[in-house]
């Protein structure tokens, strides 16, 4: 068995012993955004979980079909899962009654919302109203908008962590601000369908999600640290590492997403984070560093990559909320580390 498939079974076990999960059971779920970074842990907790919840399916939609057919070939012969080719940014095609849809469709790291910055707000704004208009026209019994800890923006210099209720300054005048003012919009438009029609929604805003599903050209910074450090390289500053932020492996987001799903409040905001998982930028290099044998080098980012990169240094998410609902995570910093490279290094 590999390391991730373990990982996707330990996390489903957590989760079982953790929560009822009788409203799995007879529900059709659709997940946008299924073969990203957080989409596909998400879609394979999902599946293990339909393993002990009677008539749990899973539909995983992705504009890519390739990309599709690869993430998920372990499932597509399975009962109960299925694929769906579509892009989110247009109306989404009849596929029958979804009990539940999640929206993790999105660019996520700053490249991408440099070089696509129409894409990356058209996903958060267009994708998550398309998503919507199905849900309403189909009698979704609830709406999950996956949202980010960029819709906070800069904290004051006195604001030591960011709750539900917080809101930093945006400068929205930039081409980096169409990724934050994209989901603060697809957050907006959640109210408005729960408010004019009546629609049960969720968000949970994560903090810098981090794993071994991360893409080849993710160009966070963390993303980048850990393709490094899994190639034997040393691992590549390009700032002075201060920046304090929270993070959160892929297994540990999926289980708090799914939690959010089945125990959040309508209409509920949830941050994201693991206060095991805050660190400076500077000790996540070292970390990865230490672990891979190798020592952290300094670098100037060029115009494009500085384009994309948030000027936040300290972006700390207060997870109270998402605590109360039961939620626990299961890994720390070192072990999440530490579990990415381990897949990525049995994967090559």
């Amino acid at each position: 068995m590999s390391i991730y498939h373990d990982s996707i079974k330990t996390i489903a076990r957590h989760l079982q012993s953790s929560f009822n999960l009788d409203k799995l059971c007879d529900s059709r779920i659709l997940v946008a955004g299924a073969s990203g970074m957080i989409g596909k842990p998400l879609v394979d907790t999902l599946m293990e979980l339909g393993s002990s919840c009677q008539n749990l399916s899973v539909t995983a939609m992705g504009r890519n079909e390739d990309r599709l057919r690869e993430a998920f070939k372990s499932h597509l012969e399975k009962e109960g899962f299925s694929l769906l080719v579509h892009d989110v940014n247009n109306p989404i095609p009849e596929s029958g009654d979804f009990d539940c849809i999640i929206h993790a469709a999105s660019n996520t790291h700053p490249v991408q919302y440099s070089t696509d910055p129409v894409g990356t707000i058209t996903a958060n704004v267009l994708g998550t109203m398309n998503l919507l208009e199905y849900a309403r026209l189909h009698s979704a019994r609830r709406f999950v908008f996956l949202s980010s800890v960029e819709i906070y923006g800069e904290a004051r210099p006195d604001q030591a962590s960011f709750s539900e209720g917080d809101l930093g300054y945006i400068d929205c005048n930039t081409v980096r601000a169409g990724y934050p003012e994209g989901k603060r919009a697809g957050e907006s438009l959640c109210c408005a369908y729960a408010r004019q029609y009546g629609l049960d929604f969720v968000v949970p805003r994560l903090c810098r999600v981090y794993g071994p599903t991360m893409r080849t050209g993710d160009s966070k910074a963390l993303s980048q640290f850990i393709r490094k450090a899994a190639s034997g390289e040393d691992i590549v500053l390009k700032s002075d590492g201060s920046q304090f932020y929270s993070y959160i492996d892929v297994f540990d987001a999926a289980s708090a997403i799914i939690t959010v799903m089945l125990k959040g409040e309508n209409g509920g905001a949830y941050n994201v984070s693991s206060a095991r998982q805050d660190i400076t930028l500077r000790e996540l290099a070292q970390k990865l560093a230490s672990l891979a044998g190798t020592k952290v080098a300094f670098e100037l980012p060029d115009d494009t990559e500085r384009a994309g990169y948030s000027k936040a240094t300290r972006a700390v998410l207060d997870n109270r909320k998402l605590l109360a609902l039961g939620w626990k995570e299961l890994y720390g910093i070192d072990d999440g580390l530490k579990l990415t490279l381990d897949i990525l290094k049995e994967d090559d």
